[in-house]
């Protein structure tokens, strides 16, 4: 019995400490020595200190703020840990809303957002929430379609904002992968550095 319990016995030892400790502290150092930003959240930071991270959305509700897509996470109810409120962004509930193109509750909201954004026609990234519910990016169409509401609020000509909204804009992927993106919470940071 010890001729097969001693070898299996090492080589769990051995296993173990090759790909629980030495792998994972292999790829760390790669990631940190490499890609230190990407390794460490891809963090943005304002006046020295991390305000949020370039992967993950924030709510922005004040109209002095461009809006980032809607999302459908949730976090535990304090009143009642058995039921879930509304948690925009909650990147410990990452999750879509599930609902189909057939569903009532679906058309309400999306008839609620447009209608909160002034009616007619709204780009899509607007008034629909992601599959993650954590989204960072919208679309420089919704980007622009803000632009009046922003401008409004901050007593800045839209002309200036639209030059912002240009400038945040990225580019697809080595020109062909994706859509062009404005990230949110860098065009606010942006914004506030453009009103200082």
């Amino acid at each position: 019995m010890t001729v097969y319990l001693r070898p299996a016995l090492v080589l769990l030892g051995a296993f173990s400490l090759l790909t629980g400790v030495a792998y994972p502290l292999a790829v760390t150092g790669v990631a940190q020595a490499v890609f230190p930003s990407k390794a460490n959240g891809s963090a943005i930071a304002r006046d020295g200190a991390v305000v949020g991270s370039a992967l993950i959305g924030q709510s922005f509700t004040s109209d002095r703020y461009f809006h980032g897509r809607p999302s459908a996470t949730s976090a535990a109810d304090p009143q009642d840990p058995a039921k879930t409120v509304e948690s925009p962004y909650n990147a410990a509930n990452s999750t879509g809303s599930n609902l189909g193109p057939s569903s009532a509750a679906l058309k309400a909201a999306v008839a609620d957002r447009v209608a909160a954004l002034g009616g007619g026609v709204q780009p899509a990234d607007l008034v629909t929430a992601s599959g993650s519910g954590l989204d960072p990016d919208i679309s420089p169409g919704g980007a622009l379609a803000q632009v009046a509401r922003v401008a409004q609020a901050r007593g800045l000509p839209e002309a200036q904002l639209r030059q912002l909204v240009q400038a945040q804009t990225e580019p697809r992927l080595l020109g062909i992968l994706g859509e062009p993106r404005v990230n949110v919470l860098a065009l606010n940071l942006a914004l506030d550095r453009l009103a200082r």
